[in-house]
C-alpha cells in the first residue's frame, strides 16, 4: 500500500512524546507499505535527521514553520473571529499545501493518508478532495489521536489563574470539542492511544453522531535500545524531563516546585530538584528554593548523567491527555516514579510495584522522601516498571495492531 504519512513534528530525534509515537508507527508501516513522510520542520530540526528518516521512507519532504509571539497573536485574533480552534488555525500553511498538490500530482496518488495527530485533519482532508478531482480516487483517511486535545485546554483552563487567560483557554476548549468530534465522526479511520481519550471526544460528539474508533493502540518504545541505568542508589536529584513549551509540563512542574518540594526539602535537606527540558519557565527561579537544592538545565543532549545521580523521577501534571512517554522511558531506565494520577492517566500501571501515584503535595512529597531515604524500595519500584515497559509497551510487538487498522482500509481482513 501506498501511505502518504503527515507529522506536524519531524519525528526524530526522539527527544518529545510526539515523535516517538510518530517515529515508531512510521518505521512499523514501512515494514509492509511504501510510506512518503511530510513533515513540518523547524530551524532546530538537522539534515541528519532527514537522512536518518529516509532509510525507512520511500521518500521525505519538508515544510518549515515559524512560531512567533506576534505571530500567534494575529492567530487568535483570527480564531475569535472564525470561531475555529486557535491551535488549528496556527497550522494553516500555504506551503504545505503547495507541496501536498504537487505530490499528488506528480505520483498519481496515494492509498492512504495517515494523519499524526488532529493538527494535520485539513491536510488529510487536502489531499482526499485533490485526489477525488483528479483522478476519482478516495485514499483512506487515517488520523492518530494522541488526546482528546480539547480536554488539555480544558484541565489547563481549571489550573489558571489570569481570569482573562482562563476565559480563552476555556473558548478554545469549547472550539476544540466541537472540532475534534467533528473530524473523528467524518474519517474513515481515528486510532486512539488511550480509551479515555476516545470516550471524551465521544461525548462531546453531536446526538446521533458516532465518533469512529479504528481501535486504542498505545505509545510505544524500543525497549531493547534503552537498557536499565546503573544509578547511584544513593542518588539525590528529585527530576523533571520533558519540553517545558508545553504548557501543562510547564504548569506541572511550577506547582511541584512551589507546593511539593518545599515539604521534600524540609525532610531531606540534600534533594536537588533538576528540571530537564527546554524553555523552563523563568518563575522557576522566583520560587524559596536554595540554589544549591535547584538545577534548571534546559534542553540537554543526553540526560543520562543526572538520570544516574536520581533517586525520584517526578511526573507532577495536572492537565495533559493521551499518554506520558516519559513515564515509558523512565520505567526502561529502571527509574522509580512518583506521578499524579493525570500524569499517569492511560498508562497500564500497578501502584506500588510500578510506580507511587498522589494527588495532594503532602503525600506526593512523602512518596519522594521514601524513594530518596529507601534504596530497596528505588530498586524495586525500578525494576517493576522495566518489566511493564518490556511486557506492555514494546513496538515490536505492540504496533502489530496496525495491520488490523490498515488491512480494513484496504478491504483486508
Amino acid at each position: 500500500m501506498r501511505i502518504l504519512f503527515l507529522s506536524q513534528v519531524l519525528p526524530y530525534p526522539l527527544d518529545a512524546g510526539p515523535k516517538t509515537r510518530a517515529y515508531y508507527v512510521l518505521r512499523f508501516l514501512a515494514q509492509s507499505h511504501e510510506v512518503t513522510l511530510v513533515s513540518f520542520v523547524r530551524s532546530t530540526d538537522t539534515p541528519q535527521a532527514v537522512a536518518h528518516l529516509e532509510h525507512y521512507c520511500r521518500a521525505v519532504h519538508t515544510v518549515p514553520i515559524v512560531r512567533s509571539a506576534t505571530r500567534n497573536a494575529g492567530f487568535l485574533l483570527e480564531s475569535l473571529v472564525t470561531n475555529q480552534p486557535f491551535i488549528i488555525t496556527r497550522d494553516r500553511s500555504a506551503a504545505m499545501r503547495t507541496a501536498l498538490t504537487g505530490l499528488v500530482e506528480t505520483t498519481g496518488g496515494f492509498d492512504a493518508v495517515h494523519g499524526d495527530q488532529l493538527w494535520m485533519a485539513p491536510y488529510l482532508q487536502h489531499v482526499y478532495t485533490l485526489s477525488f478531482h483528479l483522478y476519482g480516487t478516495r485514499p483512506t483517511r487515517v488520523l492518530d489521536q494522541h488526546n482528546a486535545c480539547y480536554m488539555i485546554f480544558q484541565r489547563l483552563a481549571e489550573g489558571e489563574r489570569n481570569p482573562l487567560k482562563r476565559q480563552l483557554v476555556r473558548l478554545e476548549a469549547h472550539k476544540l470539542a466541537r472540532y475534534e468530534a467533528r473530524i473523528c465522526t467524518d474519517f474513515e479511520r481515528v486510532v486512539w492511544v488511550t480509551r479515555e481519550d476516545y470516550a471524551a471526544v465521544a461525548a462531546a460528539a453531536d446526538q446521533g453522531a458516532t465518533v469512529v474508533n479504528s481501535g486504542v493502540i498505545p505509545i510505544c518504545i524500543d525497549t531493547a535500545a534503552q537498557p536499565p541505568l546503573n544509578r547511584n542508589p544513593n542518588g539525590r536529584r528529585v527530576t523533571f524531563l520533558g519540553g517545558l513549551h508545553y504548557p501543562p509540563n510547564a504548569q506541572g512542574v511550577l506547582w511541584f516546585a512551589e507546593h511539593v518540594f518545599p515539604t521534600i526539602l524540609a525532610q531531606a535537606p540534600d534533594a536537588v530538584l533538576t528540571v530537564i527540558g527546554k524553555q523552563p519557565p523563568a518563575e522557576l527561579a522566583h520560587f524559596n528554593i536554595p540554589a544549591a537544592n535547584l538545577d534548571i538545565l534546559g534542553y540537554v543532549d543526553d540526560p543520562r548523567p543526572y538520570l544516574l545521580e536520581t533517586g525520584a523521577f517526578v511526573v507532577p501534571l495536572l492537565a495533559g491527555g493521551g499518554m506520558r512517554v516519559k513515564i515509558l522511558d523512565a520505567w526502561c531506565w529502571g527509574i522509580p516514579i512518583v506521578s499524579t494520577t493525570v500524569g499517569a492517566e492511560g498508562i497500564a500501571t500497578a501502584p506500588g510495584q510500578d510506580i507511587l501515584v498522589a494527588d495532594m503535595p503532602a503525600e506526593f512529597a512523602a512518596h519522594v522522601v521514601r524513594l530518596l531515604q529507601d534504596p530497596q524500595l528505588c530498586a524495586r519500584i525500578g525494576t517493576g516498571g522495566r518489566c511493564s515497559a518490556e511486557q506492555k509497551y514494546d513496538w515490536r510487538s505492540i504496533y502489530r495492531s496496525w495491520d488490523r487498522v490498515y488491512g480494513s482500509a484496504y478491504g483486508q481482513a
